[in-house]
């Protein structure tokens, strides 16, 4: 073994300060308690991180296409049929979905009007996506099936107070010229369905109806506002990409889901990236702590290394006895670090519920995190990595107290006891 019963004895000793050491140990103990912080504080920020990523781009992938078509010159996309064919021939394509999307403003007796998202799509498309289909709470899926009937979100329903089977108006942007001015044109439509998908904008803004009743609404007879495609591995989209362009044949210009989002991934990865340098100057700090912890106890023991080196131990051994000290707080910290971090992470979620029903205070307000629970993932290549970077700081943190330790000359040390 590296270190002999020897040292491993003189080490553990060195860390059960005696009465008139007791400020050493206080250090100590503090540098323990200070890198198991910064070990779990980073794997809990990390796994919720790592959460909100996964969980964010599984509601978009869920409810958008992993690829779009847009028209080549921008507005609708006219006679799609053709196009929508040969997208489906390009390999590694499942569907192809033509959608009409717009602005509109939802109306119901009693309340002021408030905007919304309005997407129409084909009553099988609509039962197609998972997101949709198994986040039904009320009503039925094929509900886009029936004629002048809608899909809304659980938070417009509890806003609005709508269950199905109640009406609501949808008013258009596009107005009818009369010679009295424009006036706003509206319709009616029933209800058919609530649909909850865990993602505070779509279940608070969004309204999906039947493809042609969208086409009527905004006035887009036989035209899209685009072609969503789905594909097989929408992690790797760069080829199909390709493929889709090629097909598109200039009638249509391509995106995929990252281009559409950059500016919201990009701003996960700065704030992960972020988060991470500023948690990893805990551990720093209780490095720094370690390496006081080490120095003073080195000036304590001068008469003892002198005593050691006079009855033949070399200076290896000296330095690997403190060595040993520093890095045992290390090794310590990290796995109670790593326990604690993990333990947090698994059950968050209940630790939020249960900190909010003591304090009253709303933790989590999906409102402002789009989500409506606290969402953690684990990476175990990155717990491993933190787990690392924090004996690696600590086995740093010891190398120079140790090296003093081993440079101390023993004639100087008694001489001056």
């Amino acid at each position: 073994m590296i270190f002999s019963a020897v040292e491993r004895m003189i080490a553990l000793r060195y860390l059960r300060a005696r009465r008139q050491e007791g400020f050493i140990s206080v250090i100590a103990g503090f540098s323990l308690l200070g890198i198991a912080l910064g070990v779990a504080t980073l794997i809990v920020v990390m796994a919720v991180m790592n959460g909100f990523r996964a969980e964010l781009v599984g509601r978009v992938l869920g409810l958008n296409g992993h690829l779009n078509v847009f028209a080549a010159r921008g507005g609708p996309l006219p006679e799609y049929d053709g196009l929508a064919a040969r997208l489906r021939q390009v390999p590694g394509v499942l569907a192809v979905a033509p959608i009409v999307e717009g602005q509109g403003l939802v109306a119901v007796s009693g309340r002021p009007p408030s905007g919304a998202i309005v997407r129409g799509m084909a009553p099988q498309d609509f039962r197609g996506r998972p997101a949709l289909a198994a986040g039904i709470k009320a009503g039925s899926p094929d509900a886009l099936a029936e004629e002048d009937t809608v899909a809304i979100g659980v938070r417009m329903a509890e806003r609005l107070n709508l269950k199905p089977g109640d009406s609501l108006t949808l008013i258009s942007p596009q107005g009818n010229a009369t010679a009295f001015g424009t006036i706003p044109r509206s319709k009616t439509y029933r209800v058919g369905a609530v649909f909850d998908v865990g993602m505070f904008e779509y279940d608070n803004s969004f309204v999906f109806m039947a493809l042609d009743s969208a086409q009527a609404f905004f006035r887009l007879p036989a035209m899209a506002s685009s072609l969503e495609v789905m594909v097989k591995d929408p992690s790797d989209t760069t080829a199909v990409r390709e493929s889709l362009a090629e097909a598109a044949a200039g009638r249509g210009r391509v995106a995929d889901w990252q281009q559409s989002n950059t500016g919201f991934l990009q701003a996960l990865q700065v704030e992960r990236n972020v988060m991470f340098l500023i948690l990893t100057l805990i551990i720093l700090v209780a490095a720094f702590n370690i390496i006081s912890s080490l120095i003073m106890l080195v000036k304590d023991k001068g008469r003892d290394i002198a005593i050691l080196r006079t009855m033949g131990a070399s200076r290896g051994m000296v330095m690997r006895v403190f060595f040993l000290s520093g890095a045992s707080v290390g090794i310590t910290g990290t796995l109670l670090g790593l326990v604690l971090g993990v333990a947090f992470a698994t059950n968050i979620e209940s630790i939020r519920q249960v900190v909010q029903a003591v304090t009253g205070v709303q933790v989590f307000s999906p409102e402002i995190y789009f989500l409506t629970r606290l969402p953690a993932r684990i990476e175990w290549l990155q717990v491993g990595q933190v787990a690392v970077m924090a004996l690696a700081l600590s086995f740093a943190a010891t190398l120079y107290p140790s090296w003093r330790a081993a440079r101390l000359d023993p004639v100087e040390a008694l001489r001056y006891e």
